[in-house]
């Protein structure tokens, strides 16, 4: 069993920045595939970014690719998005997620169904 708590959302002006990290739980972090999601209101859940379990392959979603970086560190049992150059499309609920399923693989799914846990998400505003 995983737990994930999301923190470093909050409100910023477009062409900002944020650092969101995710902590979590358990000894099997380390060997798990991560996700970050988001969803606006009335909007379904999208994939931004993945990463796998040794930080080496990363996977971006178009809309954010070049502006976002996904990074993990093993040690602390945490993984971080950066997000630069932030547009008022950027604004939701930010996830992540555990993909338990992908364990000590080189692969990263942007299915939010392939993931396993999931975090309570926290909540970035970007104001124009």
């Amino acid at each position: 069993q995983v737990q994930l708590v999301e923190s470093g959302g909050g409100l910023v002006q477009a062409g900002g920045s944020l650092r969101l990290s995710c902590a979590a739980s358990g000894r099997t972090f380390s060997s798990y595939a991560m996700g970050w999601f988001r969803q606006a209101p009335g909007k379904e859940r999208e994939f931004v970014a993945a990463i796998d379990w040794s930080g080496r392959s990363t996977y971006y979603a178009d809309s954010v690719k070049g502006r976002d970086t996904i990074s993990r560190d093993n040690a602390k049992n945490t993984v971080y998005l950066q997000m630069n150059s932030l547009k008022p499309d950027d604004t939701a609920v930010y996830y992540c997620a555990a993909d338990a399923g992908r364990r000590y693989s080189s692969r990263t799914s942007h299915r939010p169904t392939d993931y396993d846990y999931w975090g309570q998400g926290t909540q970035v505003t970007v104001s124009s």
